[in-house]
């Protein structure tokens, strides 16, 4: 089989090494990969979201299966444009893909199929939401609608930051169109946890929970990054919990979607926040997370090309989807000054026989050099969630590129949790 994942980062990287294990995958292209994807895959230089060279390379090189794996294409409609070339694809089309490109669209979703979720309100009329802020519990959370590369969400401490963010989003367009419409919403407090899912639209699988660490430094502070770190599985993640996000969110979401003539197949990424009040929706994504699929994909025992391609033909119910009872850790290496300023080129030397992912990395003169902020993710796996931690951390001391910086407790909320 020829197949084709459209994509240039880790999470990409991730899916490639995985699909790798099946011997039917003869060829695999990414679209556009990176420097390290060129080790494991044949880098091609069309961007994931020029959706029409994307179609014209599939059908020129007669893709028998493509992965469309970041949100832009999805919510853009290339699954769309590539099943309409008979194009055998994984990935929501754009009617369902919406789930994440709209937060608004999500936020109305939840509470007219009554999927527990923060309260909320909408604006598209900055005096409106500015007005609203003055009056509303503080801490409040702001979102920008649309897509912003995973960052288009602040949590307002005071109410002069929140008038800040709705300024920033609505007027000075700091994430472009994507923030013409805010969401603000009500401060959820409670461990955090990401669960994605397999669904063909009717049977709908989660695959191990993990935990994500956003905030750029140690002891979760600084800003809000694409995610610095992962752990699964989330230890606050109990088998009962699961019950309860399966009736209450995982099942009604799909039938949600369905109801609505927007059919989801795909991953489904569902954010969750546990509260006192049981586990509540933060957020969709359409898509696998990144960084959490480097620590999920890891710890699929299953055929992953199988449980895609039965994802097509509406045969999840029929595949076996095993996850290892192993623990594993993935640390994020950045250069210095992300998610801001930073500086790149710098050559990377790291062990061949890791798992090591990269992301922002490309090919200069035959070497690999740093060519973003989120640079590597370094991951291991283990039977105890220590030795996952510890494990990662030892290989990442093998990596080395100038300007290297990374969180140093990934893994530490979880360990205490363990514990209790």
């Amino acid at each position: 089989m020829k197949i084709m994942v459209v994509g240039g980062g880790g999470r990409e990287h991730a899916i490639i090494k995985k699909l790798k294990e099946n011997k039917q995958a003869e060829e695999i292209f990414a679209l556009p990969g990176n420097g390290g994807i060129a080790g494991d895959a044949a880098c091609v230089d069309i961007g994931a979201k020029d959706i029409p060279a994307i179609v014209d390379f599939a059908v020129k090189e007669r893709i028998d299966f493509a992965v469309v794996a970041p949100d832009d294409p999805l919510v853009l409609g290339a699954v769309d444009a590539l099943q309409a070339k008979g194009i055998k694809t994984f990935g929501p089309n754009k009617k369902a893909a919406i789930i994440e490109g709209s937060k608004a669209f999500s936020k109305d979703l939840m509470k007219k199929y009554n999927i527990p979720t923060a309260s909320y309100e909408t604006f598209t009329d900055m005096e409106a939401a500015i007005s609203y802020i003055e009056s509303c519990p503080i801490p409040v959370v702001v979102k920008a609608d649309g897509l912003a590369l995973g960052k288009g969400v602040i949590i307002a401490e005071t109410r002069e930051q929140a008038r800040q963010a709705v300024r920033d989003m609505m007027e000075d367009k700091v994430f472009g169109e994507s923030g013409s419409k805010v969401v603000i919403e009500e401060f959820l407090t409670g461990p955090e946890v990401s669960v994605l899912s397999f669904t063909d639209g009717k049977t709908v699988v989660p695959m191990v929970s993990s935990m994500d660490h956003k905030r750029a430094l140690d002891g979760d502070k600084g800003l809000n990054t694409g995610g610095m770190g992962t752990i699964a599985p989330n230890p606050y993640y109990t088998d009962e919990i699961a019950k309860v996000c399966m009736d209450t969110i995982f099942r009604p979401t799909i039938e949600a979607m369905n109801k609505e003539g927007r059919t989801f197949t795909g991953c489904l990424y569902f954010g969750l926040m546990l509260t006192e009040n049981g586990p509540k929706v933060i957020e969709y994504n359409c898509r696998f997370g990144d960084p959490e699929t480097q620590v999920v994909l890891p710890l699929l025992e299953s055929d992953l090309l199988d449980i895609m391609l039965k994802i097509y033909d509406g045969k999840l119910d029929e595949a076996e989807v095993k996850f290892s009872d192993k623990y594993a850790c993935c640390v994020v290496m950045a250069s210095e000054g992300y998610p801001q300023k930073y500086e790149t080129g710098f050559e990377i030397t790291m062990p061949a026989d890791k798992n090591i992912y990269t992301a922002g990395a490309k090919l200069k003169d035959g070497k690999l050099v740093t060519g973003g902020g989120r640079v590597l993710g370094v991951t291991e796996t283990d039977d105890t969630l220590k030795g996952a931690i510890d494990a990662a951390y030892e290989t990442v001391k093998s990596v080395n590129f100038e300007n290297a910086y990374f969180r140093t407790d990934i893994g530490q909320r979880a360990l205490i949790a363990e514990r209790k």
